[in-house]
């Protein structure tokens, strides 16, 4: 006979978590649902059902990770983005709601009908670049990343979800050999080293080489503006999302470029967080 039953791991999973995560019932569940390679509609039909002790063993593995803070995404390997299913490593950040306005926003520029060539700077997981692939599928899209891990997943992800993307390692512009684009985006470390928020929390587990950008976060960002004269074509769209008390200076160094139609996205708690500009033709 079982020793474990779902309903108590569930339960005991609530006890922990509770005071440590906003939902814990919520994480005891896809915790233990992924602990033993069930669906949510299976627990739904049998709330209380027998659980094996390996599985009993890998829930309360998990559920320790989850105890310290470490995101869900780490600890399942994957992480739902634009309805992909989108494998992770220690290398690539867990994509954020936020990042889905950047790829929104690009869409709304992007006609469906139209072959552009489109990239995206530090890539990480790939998860910009595979969901503009899926919508955009005349559009090619090239990927860079300075991780060679984090590019591994990147292709990993796109060879699983049979999408053709362009992989190149290298830092922002460098493995572009000067190619220009119709389109730039990116999602590039912003956060200042300095910033206290940090020092606990879901981010003390993410790659600092894809949070951090010097002492007031803006240094990747000043590099990908110095280099959208050089790889934007005339009229060429650039979207960079970035910290949302950030707006100001983003706007301000695409201004300095030379860029022109700049337009700022809020998130749903009303700050500004992603912002699209245009090379004059």
């Amino acid at each position: 006979m079982a020793k474990h039953r779902s309903a108590a791991l569930v339960q005991e999973g609530i006890t922990q978590l509770t005071g440590r995560s906003d939902s814990p019932r919520l994480d005891a569940e896809v915790l233990l649902l992924a602990a033993c390679g069930i669906n949510r509609t299976a627990l739904a039909r049998d709330p209380d059902q027998p659980i094996d002790a390996q599985s009993a063993d890998a829930f309360f593995s998990f559920l320790k990770r989850r105890c310290r803070a470490e995101p869900i995404a780490y600890i399942l390997g994957h992480k739902e983005f634009w309805s992909l299913d989108i494998e992770l490593n220690d290398a690539t950040l867990v994509p954020r709601p936020e990042t889905e306005i950047l790829v929104e926003m690009t869409l709304d520029a992007i006609p469906r009908d139209t072959a552009i060539e489109l990239a995206d700077l530090g890539t990480g997981s790939g998860a910009i670049a595979l969901a503009l692939a899926i919508e955009r599928p005349l559009a090619r899209i090239t990927a860079t990343d300075i991780s060679r891990a984090a590019l591994t997943k990147a292709r990993e992800n796109a060879k699983r979800l049979a999408l053709d993307i362009h992989f190149v390692e290298g830092d922002w512009y460098a493995p572009l050999n000067g190619h220009q684009f119709d389109a730039i985006v990116s999602n590039p470390p912003y956060v200042r080293r300095e910033d206290p928020a940090l020092e606990t929390g879901p981010a003390h587990f993410e790659p600092a080489l894809a949070l951090f950008a010097g002492d007031d976060g803006l240094d990747c960002i000043r590099t990908l503006c110095a280099g959208l004269k050089d790889h934007l074509r005339p009229g060429g769209l650039v979207v960079l999302e970035h910290g949302h008390n950030q707006q100001d200076a983003v706007h301000a160094l695409l201004f300095a470029t030379g860029l022109e139609s700049i337009v700022q996205v809020t998130d749903h708690a009303g700050l500004a967080r992603v912002t699209s500009a245009r090379m004059p033709r």
